[in-house]
């Protein structure tokens, strides 16, 4: 794992927590009252290889304009991640955790980070989690989390990598405890679509890795015990299908939409009334695509204490 973090003598970062908060311009000759304080715009996307998709991140970029990106499934060592080229892009506060092969994590972020902490889960260090703080009117922790595929066997006797997976859900049920505790928003490619509008058939996907009942039950039961807020699940309630994403086994897409949705965005009460997601669902059809999309969450200041409005 390693941070990155540039001018941090004019910055602060180190210091404490600044502001954290970036005001729109006063429009010229006072023609408009200012609107305050603009949202924190966070993207978290499996972009299946960095390196692959340096151009379809500088085009998300472009886009979105997120202030920060949470990556999952970078699939490179640190010391090979295209950081130049993220710097250029304005992102000059960077922590990442990867070691090449199928998995890294990474956070992206135009504004100051801190207190960047990488997670063991499950018993086995894979590089799967790296989070950091915000502060956009208080801190705000951040985390990009890559859950294990699983595999293709959804049998613990003759799968390890099923097995792995059941024991990172299963310590999720502590570890989450004290990230749910503190504001946070827990982002990334959790594998798993938990309900039945999360996939193109549930009757068919029953026995398929991603969807099988007793992961399904495994998430749902560590987000409500912890109190955690399906923030996608809350703007698009069931039964309205929603996927982030589609196998490369099919060959044109959309096609027949046989989609999932992996990728999750939960808030801890504390900030889950401030943030709305959007998918970027058109990503998937980008020359080149991930397999997964972006999902882009947006954080409104907090209530002004004379006002109680953002």
């Amino acid at each position: 794992m390693s941070a990155d973090q540039t001018n941090e003598t004019e910055t602060g970062i180190g210091t404490g927590i600044g502001t954290g908060m970036e005001t729109a311009p006063a429009a010229p000759g006072g023609a408009a009252p200012d609107p305050g304080p603009l949202p924190l715009t966070v993207v978290t996307w499996n972009v299946n290889s960095i390196r692959a998709r340096m151009d379809l991140f500088a085009k998300m970029v472009r886009m979105v304009k997120p202030d920060v990106v949470l990556l999952q499934e970078t699939r490179c060592n640190d010391d090979s991640f295209p950081m130049k080229p993220m710097k250029r892009r304005g992102f000059k506060y960077n922590a990442l955790n990867g070691s090449g092969g199928h998995h890294g994590v990474a956070i992206l972020s135009k504004v100051p980070i801190l207190d960047v902490k990488v997670d063991v889960i499950g018993g086995i260090d894979h590089p799967r989690h790296i989070s950091a703080v915000v502060d956009h009117g208080g801190p705000i922790r951040l985390h990009s989390l890559y859950i294990p595929a699983g595999g293709d066997e959804p049998d613990v006797a003759i799968n390890p990598k099923f097995a792995h997976k059941l024991a990172f859900l299963e310590e999720m049920l502590t570890w989450g405890q004290a990230q749910v505790a503190e504001p946070s928003l827990l982002t990334g490619d959790f594998n798993i679509a938990p309900y039945q509008d999360d996939v193109w058939s549930h009757k068919q996907l029953l026995k398929v890795i991603s969807h099988t009942p007793v992961e399904t039950e495994a998430l749902e039961r560590v987000r409500a015990e912890q109190g955690w807020v399906d923030i996608v699940r809350r703007d698009k309630p069931i039964p309205e299908k929603v996927f982030t994403w589609w196998s490369y086994r099919n060959p044109v897409w959309p096609g027949n939409n046989r989609g999932r949705r992996l990728d999750h965005v939960w808030a801890s009460p504390h900030v889950a009334s401030r943030v709305s997601t959007s998918i970027l669902t058109e990503a998937r059809g980008w020359e080149k695509a991930s397999d997964h999309v972006p999902i882009v969450a947006r954080i409104a200041p907090p209530p002004s204490p004379e006002t109680g409005t953002a």
